[in-house]
């Protein structure tokens, strides 16, 4: 059987094997209350990355990639920076490693990130983070945030190149700043 090359290959494989949905990773990575965490956000890097990049992890607590990286070594890069990067794979990612879906805690805020965004309000989530549609998002649905920090190399709708910080306070208090990159 060929090897899938985008997610919808990967659903008619799976179709294909009689298997109605991908597998998931189904954990919960958390780590203990920190004072405030500071987060860069970025989507969409579609093989290129800005010089900014560098300059903007400077402080950060952690790096979170929401989707189609593309080229390994955008992530490769990322890992360079110093925080530790976190990825989940977007429908342009042909790393079947990385995962399409990931639920994490941070500050007792439950947080799930993803790239293509969910067409129904997940349960037991505080804030959905996602890419794909390369526009900027901070949006409130059903009690769950949306937030996407839009694309850093073909923003849509006019929207200029973009990345966000996520601030997640020791109470869970939550600051969303977008950042744009011209």
């Amino acid at each position: 059987m060929d090897n899938p090359k985008s997610l919808n290959d990967t659903a008619r494989i799976y179709a294909l094997l009689g298997l109605t949905q991908r597998p998931q990773r189904d954990t919960t990575e958390e780590m203990p209350n920190a004072a405030s965490l500071k987060i860069l956000v970025l989507a969409d890097t579609h093989d290129k990355l800005s010089a900014k990049i560098e300059a903007l992890a400077v402080g950060a607590d952690e790096i979170w990639h929401l989707g189609d990286v593309c080229a390994p070594i955008i992530l490769q890069t990322l890992e360079t920076f110093g925080p530790p990067v976190t990825i989940v794979r977007g429908n342009c990612d042909s790393n079947f490693d990385w995962p399409l879906t990931l639920n994490l805690k941070r500050n007792g805020v439950r947080l799930r990130l993803v790239h293509i965004p969910p067409d129904v309000v997940p349960e037991n989530v505080d804030v959905v983070l996602h890419g794909h549609t390369h526009v900027p998002r901070n949006e409130i649905l059903e009690e769950v945030r949306f937030l996407n920090p839009g694309c850093v190399t073909r923003p849509n709708r006019g929207a200029p190149p973009s990345v966000a910080f996520l601030e997640i306070a020791a109470d869970g208090q939550l600051t969303w700043r977008l950042t744009t990159l011209r």
